[in-house]
């Protein structure tokens, strides 16, 4: 996917905010192999595959930001933004890794993304062996983690598509009982293109027992009576991520589940006001778990509290009791404390906040509540 939707004056900031990061590191240059990254920076998701697509800049660069080198055949697929980078393309019968080291220096540093294959990495070594490449994922990760007004009205937007199919499962319009995990899921796929998403990135749709699984991967079990489903999915709409959880009953809710769901309430609202500028991301963590452990659950809660997301679904910061990091305003992460009883249901409320000048905002609208569906 190739999208035009952000600026060339954005993408040209995001190259400067970089770069000067890099400097500031002791980096001379940049490679940023395909995928979200990429993305980022450029518009263009191409992934390299066997066919090596990268963004090469130098960090004293004072045309363009970058080249882009790419495969031909991608080639028709990429939005020209000479402002922004200069288009490289090759051929099968061409040598794409002599194309690409033209732009690094014969000796320095290179900062290289995660999402650059190993075998076009180890190639690029051997051609310059003066350079050492280090990993580029702290620096552009940071960066990534403090979102634009821009960027975070991009994820209200994606989150309120996925919201529209969650509302659709509370009200029953999504039949449950008697069909597989799988077929469930394949018709939340199509509501969740239907609603607006670009593409659909994950569906969990996890039934009775299954729902303790925190990942569980959809299977062939049928969906019962009386029982748990949890549905965590996500997709991305202008090249921002959804992801959102919530649980339904088919049938009367049990006492012991509705005990245990009102008190992940509580708990996902505790790290939501935990979650301001100023306090930390591990103080997110331990008010979820502190709420859940005086209630009797903290030992069924075996996860991490959330994620960052963005242009990937999980990315920088990570909202763990061992990360003291603070809390700024343009975050972007996952609340999503969970309940799991093995082998009989599990819960997760999970819900995607933005944090503003004056404190998170919720970018899913969905009930918190669990309801009984039939």
């Amino acid at each position: 996917m190739t999208s035009n939707r952000t600026t060339i004056p954005e993408f040209i900031a995001r190259w400067d905010a970089l770069r000067a990061r890099a400097r500031a590191v002791g980096a001379d240059a940049l490679v940023v192999g395909g995928g979200a990254d990429l993305y980022y920076l450029t518009g263009h998701d191409g992934h390299s595959y066997e066919r090596l697509t990268a963004a090469i800049s130098l960090t004293t660069s004072n045309g363009p930001p970058a080249v882009l080198v790419t495969p031909a055949l991608e080639a028709g697929r990429i939005i020209a933004m000479p402002e922004v980078f200069e288009t490289q393309r090759w051929e099968d019968e061409d040598d794409p890794i002599a194309d690409a080291v033209r732009t690094l220096p014969e000796t320095g540093v290179a900062l290289v993304s995660d999402d650059l294959q190993a075998n076009h990495l180890l190639a690029m070594q051997a051609a310059r062996p003066g350079v050492q490449f280090r990993a580029l994922n702290e620096t552009l990760g940071g960066m990534r983690s403090i979102k634009t007004a821009a960027e975070r009205h991009a994820l209200r937007a994606v989150g309120a598509r996925a919201d529209i199919v969650h509302q659709q499962i509370q009200a029953g319009e999504v039949p449950l009982i008697g069909r597989t995990e799988l077929e469930v899921k394949a018709d939340i796929h199509d509501r969740l293109l239907a609603a607006g998403h670009d593409r659909v990135t994950f569906i969990i749709v996890a039934s009775g027992p299954n729902s303790a699984s925190p990942h569980h991967h959809p299977g062939s079990r049928v969906i019962n009576e009386n029982e748990m489903v949890l549905f965590d999915f996500g997709g991305t709409f202008n090249g921002f991520n959804s992801d959102t959880t919530r649980c339904v009953f088919t049938g009367p809710v049990p006492n012991d589940v509705a005990a245990a769901w009102s008190s992940l309430v509580a708990a996902q609202e505790a790290a939501f006001q935990a979650a301001i500028p100023g306090n930390r991301l591990c103080d997110v963590d331990n008010a979820a778990r502190a709420a859940l452990t005086a209630d009797g659950y903290g030992p069924e809660f075996i996860h991490r509290t959330g994620h960052g997301i963005g242009t990937e679904v999980h990315e920088h910061p990570y909202v763990t009791s061992s990360n003291d990091t603070e809390i700024v305003e343009g975050n972007a992460f996952s609340i999503e404390p969970g309940i799991y009883r093995t082998g009989a249901w599990g819960m997760r409320l999970e819900d995607i906040v933005v944090i503003e000048a004056d404190g998170p905002v919720r970018c899913n609208a969905t009930k918190r509540e669990i309801v009984s569906v039939s």
